[in-house]
C-alpha cells in the first residue's frame, strides 16, 4: 500500500483512525494488528478500480482476458501480437492496464503491437489481494500467453515484477523501467511508518505475507535476480520521487550487467511515466 496524494475527509479519517489503532494495537493486540496491516498492505486502492471503469469509454484498445492461477486478468490489446512484434506495459501498484493508452500510438506507429493488463485486483480483473509474487507470476503468465515480446515497460511495483518474471518461460528483447521498486523491505517499513505500525511488528507482518505467497520477502530483493539479467535496460527514474527513492532504481543500473540509467527531475514517481521526453527516449532505446 501506498499513502494516497489526496487526502479527502473521509480518507483522512480514515487514516487517523488506523494511525491511533495501530499505534496502541502494537502493543496491546500485536496479532491482531499485523493481520490487518497485512491485509491492508495487499489490498489495492479502489482508485485502481474507479479509473479503469472510467477509462472504458474512451479507450482506443480491445479487451481481452486471461485466466492465471484461477483469477480472470484484464488485458489490453492494441494491434495484432500474433502477427507484429509486441511491446508489454506493466503497471505498478492500484494502477492499471489502460494507465498505458498514452504510449500506444508511439508503439503502433513503429510496427509494435502494445499489450497491458491489470494485475489481480487492480482495474477490471479479479482478485483482492496482490503482492509482488502475485505481480510477477501474473507478468509471466500473460507474457507467456502472447508470447516473447520485442520489448516490456514496467513501472513501480511492475518494474520488480518484470525482473523476476523475466527468462522464467517468457523473455523480451529490451527493457525500459520507470521508477522501479527493489528492496521489498523498504516498502514494508515505509507502510509502517506511514500507517504508524510498531517497527518491532514488521518481521510478523513479513512472516504472514510469506504464508499467503510462499516466498521469502528475503528472496524477492533485485540483488538476487538483476545480476542474472541479459537483455539491454533502460532504467529511467526521477530524483524527486517520493514513493519510490531514486536510490533503488540507481541499485538496478549498478547490479543489471550493461544497463543504462536515466535521471529525470521533479516529475515525480507517476507523472514521469507519461512525461514526452521519457516516452521519445524509452521508444527509441526500444527500437535500438
Amino acid at each position: 500500500m501506498k499513502p494516497p496524494r489526496r487526502f479527502g475527509a473521509r480518507t483522512v479519517a480514515t487514516l487517523l483512525g488506523i494511525r491511533l489503532a495501530y499505534r496502541f494495537g502494537s502493543r496491546l493486540f500485536p496479532v491482531r494488528t499485523v493481520g490487518h496491516a497485512a491485509r491492508i498492505f495487499q489490498t489495492p486502492l479502489p482508485s485502481s478500480r474507479e479509473r479503469a471503469a472510467a477509462a472504458l469509454a474512451t479507450m482506443s484498445a480491445r479487451r481481452e482476458w486471461v485466466e492465471v492461477d484461477g483469477i480472470s486478468i484484464a488485458t489490453y490489446v492494441w494491434g495484432d501480437p500474433s502477427t507484429q512484434p509486441y511491446i508489454l506495459l506493466a503497471h505498478g501498484w492500484s494502477s492499471m492496464g489502460l494507465r498505458w493508452e498514452s504510449w500506444a500510438g508511439r508503439l503502433l506507429a513503429k510496427g509494435w503491437a502494445a499489450v497491458s493488463f491489470d494485475q489481480p485486483g487492480h482495474g477490471h480483473s479479479g482478485g483482492a489481494l496482490c503482492t509482488l509474487p502475485d505481480f510477477a507470476r501474473t507478468v509471466r503468465a500473460v507474457g507467456r500467453h502472447y508470447g516473447d515480446a520485442e520489448g516490456v515497460v514496467a513501472h513501480s511495483l511492475g518494474g520488480a515484477a518484470v525482473t523476476l518474471a523475466l527468462d522464467e518461460g517468457w523473455t523480451a528483447k529490451r527493457v525500459v523501467l520507470i521508477a522501479p521498486a527493489a528492496d521489498p523491505q523498504a516498502a514494508t517499513q515505509r507502510f509502517a511508518r506511514f500507517v504508524r505500525l510498531g517497527e518491532h511488528l514488521r518481521p510478523a507482518l513479513h512472516g504472514v505475507l510469506a504464508r499467503r505467497t510462499g516466498i521469502h520477502i528475503d528472496d524477492l530483493h533485485i540483488r538476487h535476480h538483476a545480476p542474472k539479467r541479459t537483455q539491454p535496460l533502460l532504467v529511467v527514474h526521477d530524483v524527486s520521487d517520493r514513493d519510490v527513492p531514486v536510490g533503488e532504481g540507481e541499485l538496478y543500473a549498478s547490479l543489471w550487467p550493461g544497463a543504462s540509467l536515466l535521471k529525470t527531475d521533479r516529475l515525480g514517481h507517476r507523472r514521469v511515466v507519461d512525461d514526452e521526453a521519457v516516452v521519445a527516449a524509452s521508444v527509441a532505446f526500444l527500437a535500438g
